[in-house]
């Protein structure tokens, strides 16, 4: 039996560029590679009911300040896979999706 996914919530914005950042670093970073693994266990115990959405978000809000915030997350994600496949592929009309546009916007125009 599968599970419906349209059931879902959708991730926050700084959800969405924490995941991305780390998923584009954590080959090259062991630091990115256990913060990745931490975030995701911290999710599993949302899931399973052991901890609550807003101490996960606070993890994940901490989480982004360590790595210079989400302006600073999102650009590093955008640079990222602009360097690696040559250019920003992922749409959408979310928050994240816009602002991760915009900086890749500008990044072309240099």
């Amino acid at each position: 039996m599968t599970e419906n996914t349209n059931n879902k919530e959708k991730p926050s914005p700084e959800v969405k560029a924490l995941s991305l950042y780390l998923m584009a670093h954590k080959k090259n970073s062991p630091t990115h590679l256990e913060q990745s693994k931490r975030i995701n266990n911290l999710w599993n115990k949302v899931v399973a009911g052991n901890l609550s959405k807003s101490q996960y978000l606070e993890a994940v809000q901490q989480m982004l300040t360590s790595f210079g915030g989400y302006a600073t997350v999102v650009e590093k994600t955008v640079e990222y896979y602009i360097k690696k496949t040559g250019e920003w592929t992922l749409k959408g009309d979310d928050k994240y999706s816009i602002d991760a546009q915009k900086v890749a916007d500008a990044l072309s125009k240099k």
